[in-house]
């Protein structure tokens, strides 16, 4: 006992502190229940109907002792043993019913919660992304709602029906004899003082296995993705080190929670030793008086049992109860997130005709530090803009803020005269075609992974588009074609072929704004060449914005727009930014052609 009450000052004083918040938690999480609100109250009426039943039984034992075997009445005793029999089967009944209703109700809660939590992360700023690891987004998301199922088909509804029985108990326990009542009652304050200081401590344990478990996700997940990068510069050994710390750190958490377990059970049972013992030395004095019959014993040892079963079990039920309010605090964090895009505009359905224009924008990850700095240039109908500039110079941050994934500090973007904002942010990007250089594929068929699901695109309109690029012949190549299944990431595919993927998914949406991002750098030769020809037949009639180091693929872009340092160096088309002597683009594509004497046509 003396070591549960280390710290207890402490853990009192956090308690106080956060009680206001828990409480508001606790009445945001029991809102979630509402859409079930019936079948939320039906399992409490069941569980108020088993706290009257589960107490009935050892009456029932008590009266067939006294009345029937010790008066030798056969007959009676087959009537109470089928009274009893019949008890018996109505709460085992009720029991699974209420086991059942509780279980549907915590599964139909972190069903809708899960969607609620799914539908805001796709919602929110790639920034939201950037910053948060992909393990803890994944705990949020399948462990804390799990927790939170736990406190609906475990918690709440279970303290309550625990609560009752305990009630119900000591009224019948009162009804026999109040005195006995009275004597065994004297060990109940011990017991709940052992069950409040052990709640205490679980819970805190139970808070470090939570944050362990979400950094074991965190690190796995992003150790899982990267392993190649691991085994390339030989660091198994390394990471192997950094993961048996977290394992360690996670199992030495789990092993407090286990320790304080193994102590409170066996004082539970020694509380409960001293109840019995004070029970059968009070009840065998009130029998020598005569003013208790036999039969009351035998009830009351199990009426004791049903008394400390629920006590024993509320600590591991308010534990629950805790964990669920703790875990749900996390989900609803990420769910007040605002984190997102604005979502205000209302033009929608209109014809896209794709002009682009870009007016004093800055653009900064943070509140301080730009990576676009004012910004300004115009992209008209069918015309193609070449974004070039070294490592950092705000090329793809460029083409973020158009489609807004990142929303932009100060300035205007437009197309076709019309602030972006202004756009229904869905049909917006539904207009702009995007191939990134890092391709992901999900686990699913190549159709599937160009269409995403869309129902609207048919397996003739996904042909076409291939045949215009040129994977047509290697898609019919695959086994299944264009029915293969594709592992998780496409690891079962090359980098080019995932790469034109991605291209035949960018044109079978018919954009009016096309956007390629290095679309070409990681494909061969042949496959660009191929590409080229398809981008000439597909930008008539588009707006395309080309960024690439490859300057091969832009030199017949109608315009050339050199970025550096986030902001525009210069502007114009291969021709005319050749011609700048100590130029930007000079100085880019001397770097690239010069050192092999290879020179593009001027």
């Amino acid at each position: 006992m003396a070591y549960f009450c280390g710290k207890l000052t402490t853990r009192q004083t956090y308690s106080l502190n956060n009680s206001s918040k828990n409480t508001g938690t606790f009445k945001r999480l029991m809102m979630q229940a509402l859409p079930y609100k019936k079948l939320f109250l039906g399992a409490l009426l069941i569980g108020i109907m088993l706290a009257v039943l589960t107490p009935l039984r050892p009456l029932l034992i008590k009266i067939t002792i006294d009345r029937y075997i010790i008066n030798y009445d056969r007959h009676g005793l087959m009537i109470m043993l089928l009274l009893m029999l019949g008890t018996l089967v109505l709460e085992t009944f009720f029991r699974y019913i209420f086991s059942y209703s509780t279980s549907i109700l915590g599964q139909s809660i972190i069903k809708d919660l899960r969607l609620k939590v799914f539908k805001h992360l796709q919602s929110l700023k790639l920034q939201y992304f950037d910053r948060t690891p992909i393990g803890t987004t994944v705990t949020r998301t399948i462990s804390d709602v799990e927790a939170i199922n736990n406190t609906f088909s475990e918690g709440i509804v279970a303290i309550i029906s625990d609560i009752m029985t305990l009630i119900a108990v000591v009224v019948f326990m009162f009804l026999i004899s109040w005195k006995v009542t009275l004597i065994c009652l004297t060990t109940f304050p011990l017991l709940i003082f052992a069950t409040y200081i052990f709640k205490e401590k679980i819970k805190v344990a139970f808070q470090l296995v939570r944050e362990k478990i979400s950094q074991m996700n965190s690190f796995l997940q992003e150790h899982i993705t990267g392993m190649r990068i691991i085994q390339i510069f030989n660091a198994e050994q390394r990471e192997m080190d950094k993961f048996e710390k977290i394992n360690n750190d996670h199992k030495i958490a789990n092993l407090k929670s286990v320790m304080y377990y193994s102590v409170f059970f066996p004082v539970v049972e020694i509380i409960l030793a001293i109840a019995l013992g004070l029970m059968l030395w009070s009840a065998a004095n009130e029998i020598m008086r005569e003013n208790l019959e036999v039969g009351s014993i035998t009830a009351y040892l199990l009426w004791l049992n049903m008394a400390f079963r629920p006590l024993r079990m509320l600590a591991d039920k308010f534990n629950t109860l805790q964990m669920g309010i703790v875990a749900s605090e996390r989900v609803f964090k990420v769910l007040d997130t605002q984190d997102h895009i604005q979502d205000s505009g209302t033009i929608k359905d209109i014809e896209i005709e794709g002009n682009v224009a870009f007016k004093e924008v800055w653009f900064a990850y943070n509140a301080e530090d730009y990576v676009l700095k004012n910004i300004s240039f115009e992209a008209k109908p069918g015309e193609t803009i070449a974004l070039v500039g070294a490592t950092g110079s705000g090329k793809t941050s460029t083409i973020n803020i158009l489609n807004r994934f990142y929303e932009i500090n100060r300035g205007h973007i437009f197309v076709d005269d019309i602030d972006i904002k202004e756009f229904d942010l869905d049909f917006l990007r539904s207009k702009i075609g995007v191939v990134l250089q890092d391709v992901f594929l999900f686990s699913g068929t190549v159709f599937d992974n160009i269409t995403l699901n869309n129902p609207n695109i048919s397996l003739e309109d996904v042909q076409d588009a291939a045949k215009l690029v040129g994977a047509h012949q290697f898609i019919m190549s695959l086994p299944g074609n264009y029915y293969y299944t594709v592992k998780e990431r496409g690891a079962t595919l090359s980098v080019g072929q995932r790469q034109l993927i991605a291209f035949i998914r960018a044109l079978v949406y018919d954009p009016s704004i096309l956007i390629l991002d290095e679309a070409t750098s990681s494909v061969d030769t042949e496959s660009e060449l191929l590409i080229q020809k398809a981008i000439e037949k597909l930008v008539e009639g588009r707006t395309s914005i080309i960024i690439a180091h490859r300057l091969s693929t832009i030199k017949h872009a109608d315009k050339i727009i050199v970025l550096d340092k986030g902001e525009v160096k210069e502007t114009g088309n291969h021709k005319t930014l050749l011609k700048i002597e100590n130029g930007f683009y000079k100085h880019l594509h001397d770097m690239q052609f010069q050192k092999t004497g290879i020179q593009l046509e001027q």
